[in-house]
């Protein structure tokens, strides 16, 4: 077994070697990594040492203290011990020794003393008769910078002789294992050797195989030996020659060799088969297949193969219906998979290369792609999908180019196929339909029948509409084509065009029945998806009409935001951003379940609902309340519809089902109020970068909230904070849950405190929107800012007519240090009238409130409910007239009701064109209030 002459010695004299060179190798590794982990490991610990102690608290102290010896040389000692470090000595400037080891050279100069350039530390490695060793000096200073003494921190590295030869004994143990379960290993394999040759030796063997070989190639049948696991073990040269298999094909999978799957299923099924007749490539071959286990021998099969090309006519008909019927069948599974319309005619394209045709083009108006019907006139034909497998290099249009057009045959192929005429009043076409080719398609696709040209070189008409190309067709080995035009439901679409070349040989009649099918089959999805897409069309165009295209001005918030619509159907998603009065803004996020024109026509419901109710000057759980009315009457509506006599089978029309978060911000005091119906709450993030999300109470979707009632939050937000309101398909995925959704927001939303929203819509749609989104997505990021104080004024006002005066004269010199004298007389007459109405009519506490913002804001609040209502006063009247005045002169004005009262609101304009009364009107308004008042 170990003589070298051996496959066995020759293995283990190999293992041998690799296990000397490998102890080698280890030992040097040891003796390298100790001794470069001793140093690293010492050079650590002297600079962790030398800091610790000479930032240590105290030590400062004690060197700038009379006696620093005292102080510092028990702590040296201690620390010394406590960290197993050789030395640690303290010094002054001047190298004179505060602590040391042996305390008779305390007060003694440091030898070689050396001061540390510009008070940094600094570590030395050097080498005593005990060893390396490693040498650290720290400085220290004091609050001005000064060195007041230096520490050095002192430690040998120890030798790595006793780490190597301690390991060494495992090391040289390990290599004598392996050696020894090599040499079992070498045994084992000797002797199965010997087993598996039946004790023959080599002479014999070589003889044995040489007979084998000779009988296996000599006969005229294929034989083929195939592995239990599917793989060619043994094939003879008739099987090469008949199956043409490459010269390296054993080792293969049959499945890898090119057969035909009807053959590859057969030699990889293991059933025993006699004379069964399967087709390879231009022949037929009777196949026998036997299994070799029962013989003897391992798993696997015996296969024979004999030509019997004979029976190739009578099963070549079959095998052509057999395909054409399973193509049919794909046509039918492959096309039409989505409702888009390019995408369709590549399907098309796609499924007739390369078992009817070498290249196939599919060429629709402009019209089909935009959804709508191609007109009857002369409607640009464009090149959609081009599928070729034969010469990729054919010269032919590009796709989604425009079709040259031919106008004589345009012309007469418009009024051949124009539905509106009578079928017997319909021109014969004065030109024959094989003038048209693939590449020079007339702009009217409105052909009604077929054109089969069989062989393209005798072809003139053909040929004389380009002849450049058509010259560079035929040169390229396209031979034959076949034009059917496209048409669905009465409509057509287009045109579709095969052509062939030599390889599959030229169409024939049955050829032009079986691409008419085709072609039929594939019209029917090229018009749904054109209705589709006609419908998808609408629904986005009344979408976008919904939703806002840019949002109002307002000083209260720095707002930006995206919106991404469902690819796979229009959405109801929404969002809104509406001032209020008072400075205050309402942000606004929603979302109707469903897709389609039903989800976009009821989220313009809500969100026309909601811009209603917000000018009422609802708050948030009110507001939220009134819109889950208005969505129960919606679905009430849409049910008993549904139920109807008359009822309509529209795209998805039922139960509503919707979500919406209101906010309302006020810059004045920066609180934000929301509430949510169903929604997911905000985000939040601080001005210094923390992200959180505020407990925001959750109350069912709108139309399912009934008797319980909406909660609100209150949140105080700094300025500068930003507010992130989103709709769940930004978060939520078929591929993720909400939890991760909130991480990857959280995460986009800290990485960058000092961002715009703009930039922040960018990261969050960057990082945390979903592959492939299957809802509507709306972002909505707010960033707050706050009202100046100094351009805040308010005023208590107690229950006493004179007390009008002197509030007058205070808000007077307020809007005179704010620059809006040439507003002051109006303001003056808003406020009188307001005051004294609150006075008269209201109760303590009664507040007056001036807000400088894009206009002059003048707010009256009281304790009562009671709303003053505009109306024109009778000549007779006594009073009536103070509240018209005011509206005539506000630019706006209105009512909002708090939980303690009301406050009664204008709106001034700021800009030049707002004049001043004049001063006959002035006379005329001051006869109107009373003389308290005034």
């Amino acid at each position: 077994m170990v003589s070298v002459h051996t496959v066995a010695g020759q293995v283990f004299v190999l293992q041998l070697g690799l296990v000397v060179l490998l102890v080698i190798a280890a030992v040097v590794a040891l003796v390298v990594q100790a001794r470069g982990a001793g140093l690293e490991g010492a050079r650590q610990r002297s600079v962790v040492g030398a800091e610790t102690f000479a930032h240590a608290p105290g030590t400062l102290a004690a060197m700038q203290s009379d006696h620093p010896s005292a102080l510092l040389q028990p702590q040296a000692e201690a620390a010394r011990k406590a960290s197993g470090v050789d030395l640690i000595v303290a010094y002054d400037p001047q190298g004179v020794r505060w602590t040391h080891r042996d305390p008779r050279l305390i007060g003694k100069r440091v030898p070689g003393h050396v001061t540390v350039p510009s008070g940094k530390s600094r570590t030395e490695m050097f080498t005593t008769a005990l060893g390396p060793a490693v040498n650290t000096t720290v400085p220290v200073k004091d609050a001005g910078g000064k060195i007041v003494g230096l520490v050095t921190v002192s430690i040998t590295v120890h030798h790595t002789n006793q780490r190597v030869m301690g390991q060494l004994p495992l090391l040289l143990g390990s290599a004598a294992g392996v050696l020894l379960l090599g040499t079992g290993g070498v045994a084992l394999v000797s002797r199965r050797l010997r087993r598996q040759t039946h004790g023959l030796d080599p002479a014999e063997m070589r003889r044995m195989y040489d007979h084998h070989d000779a009988v296996l190639h000599a006969v005229r049948e294929g034989v083929l030996i195939i592995g239990s696991d599917g793989r060619l073990l043994l094939c003879n040269d008739e099987a090469r020659r008949l199956l043409d298999l490459p010269a390296d094909a054993e080792g293969h999978h049959v499945a890898d060799l090119g057969l035909e799957p009807q053959m590859v299923a057969l030699l990889v099924s293991g059933r025993t088969v006699t004379d069964e007749v399967h087709r390879a490539g231009d022949r037929l071959l009777a196949v026998n297949v036997r299994a070799t286990a029962p013989y003897g021998g391992p798993a696997g099969t015996a296969v024979t193969l004999r030509d019997s090309t004979e029976l190739r006519a009578l099963a070549g008909k079959a095998e052509v219906a057999q395909e054409r019927l399973k193509l049919l069948y794909d046509t039918g599974m492959r096309i039409g998979t989505t409702l888009d319309v390019t995408r369709t005619a590549e399907e098309l394209a796609d499924v007739a290369v390369p078992r009817f045709a070498d290249l196939v083009t599919v060429e629709l108006p402009d019209p089909v792609l935009r959804g709508a019907e191609p007109p009857w006139g002369t409607a640009v034909l464009r090149r959609m999908a081009v599928s070729g497998a034969a010469r990729p290099d054919v010269p032919r249009h590009p796709a989604t180019e425009p079709i040259t057009s031919l106008p004589a045959a345009s012309m007469a192929a418009e009024e051949a196929s124009d539905p509106s005429l009578p079928h017997d009043q319909r021109p014969e076409h004065p030109e024959h339909p094989e003038h048209w080719a693939p590449d020079t398609t007339p702009s009217a696709a409105r052909i009604n029948r077929s054109v089969l040209e069989r062989d393209l070189r005798t072809a003139d008409g053909w040929q004389a509409q380009d002849p450049a190309r058509t010259r560079q067709i035929l040169d390229h080995g396209i031979r034959s084509l076949i034009t059917v035009p496209l048409r669905a439901r009465g409509v057509s679409l287009g045109l579709a065009t095969f052509w062939r070349g030599e390889t599959l040989g030229p169409f024939e009649e049955e050829d032009l029945s079986f691409a008419e099918e085709l072609a039929a089959r594939a019209a029917v999805s090229i018009d749904n998806a054109r209705r589709y897409t006609r419908e998808h069309n609408t629904a986005v165009t009344l979408q976008r009409r919904l939703l806002p295209q840019t949002l109002p001005e307002q000083t209260a918030l720095d707002v930006a935001f995206r919106y991404l619509p469902a690819r796979a159907g229009v959405g109801g998603d929404w969002f809104d951003l509406i001032p209020l009065p008072g400075a205050r803004v309402a942000l606004v996020v929603g979302d109707v379940v469903g897709h389609g024109l039903h989800a976009a026509a009821t989220m313009g419901r809500l969100r026309t609902a909601v811009h209603n109710f917000s000018a009422l000057d609802l708050p948030p759980d009110e507001l939220l309340g009134h819109l889950d009315e208005l969505v129960t009457h919606i679905d009430t509506d849409e049910a008993r519809r549904a139920t109807g006599p008359d009822r309509a089978a529209d795209d998805g029309a039922g139960i509503t089902g919707a979500t919406c978060l209101y906010a309302i911000y006020d810059p004045i005091t920066g609180r934000a109020t929301l509430a949510r119906a169903g929604h997911p709450g905000p985000a939040l993030v601080l001005p210094d970068g923390t992200v959180s999300f505020p407990d925001v109470p959750v109350s069912p979707p709108l139309g399912l909230g009934g008797s319980v009632p909406v909660e609100t939050a209150e949140l105080t937000l700094p300025e500068g904070s930003r507010l992130v309101l989103y709709t769940d398909g930004l978060l939520e995925d078929r591929e993720r849950d909400i939890d991760t959704g909130l991480a990857l927001l959280r995460t986009a939303l800290g990485s960058g405190a000092d961002r715009t929203p703009e930039e922040t819509c960018g990261d969050v749609f960057d990082a945390v929107l979903p592959e492939h989104p299957s809802d509507d997505i709306a972002l909505l990021v707010a960033r707050t800012r706050l009202l100046a104080p100094d351009r805040v004024a308010e005023w208590n006002v107690p229950s006493d007519p004179s007390a009008v005066s002197p509030v007058r004269s205070e808000c007077t010199r307020t809007l005179e240090s704010w620059g809006l004298s040439d507003i002051g007389f109006t303001t003056e007459l808003i406020l009188s009238e307001l005051i004294t109405n609150a006075i008269r009519y209201g109760t303590q506490p009664i507040r007056v409130r001036l807000l400088h913002d894009r206009s002059l804001i003048c707010e009256v609040s009281d304790g009562t409910n009671a709303s003053p209502h505009l109306r024109r006063a009778a000549t007779t009247d006594e009073g009536g007239r103070g509240l018209f005045l005011v509206a005539q002169f506000a630019e706006r004005w209105g009512t909002r009701y708090t939980p303690r009262g009301k406050v009664i609101w204008t709106e001034q304009s700021l800009e030049n064109g707002h004049q001043e009364p004049a001063a006959d009107l002035t006379d005329a308004l001051l006869d109107q209030w009373d003389e308290p008042a005034l």
